[in-house]
């Protein structure tokens, strides 16, 4: 795979989720070929709410060290799109014309930005298309 992808908070908090072994190998080696390639691409909005989750609701919450640890290893590297005037117009351009939720059309918004050609995610449909972007549920 030589396309850049975006990667939903669902693939991160699967790749740390003992509860399902085949979902955690499938995000876990996403995770790891997103950063070793440098083609996995993520926004602000998927740390915030990775780091919310992994402080809060994890089995075994990570604790500040570890969570930071993670961020400079891991979601850093991939951490191009920032928050932007533009990414929030584009956000409700595609809320409007696609009918979709407003975190949603961030996310995909984002991946647009990212001149992503995937956008990994369990809570989208899989298969749509937004141009060139398609949406791949990677547990299927």
């Amino acid at each position: 795979m030589s396309a850049r992808y975006f990667l939903d908070t669902n693939i991160f908090v699967y790749s740390l989720d003992p509860v399902d072994p085949r979902k955690a190998r499938v995000a876990e080696e996403l995770v790891t070929r997103g950063v070793g390639s440098r083609l996995g691409v993520i926004s602000y909005q998927v740390v915030q709410e990775f780091m919310n989750v992994s402080l809060r609701q994890f089995r075994a919450t990570m604790t500040v060290t570890e969570l930071e640890l993670y961020f400079f290893k891991v979601l850093l590297p991939m951490m191009t799109i920032p928050s932007s005037s533009g990414l929030f117009l584009e956000a409700l351009r595609l809320k409007r014309a696609d009918q979709i939720a407003w975190y949603d059309s961030l996310i995909v918004a984002a991946a647009i930005q990212g001149g992503c050609e995937i956008l990994y995610s369990e809570d989208m449909q899989h298969g749509r298309r937004f141009g060139d972007l398609v949406i791949q549920n990677p547990f299927l």
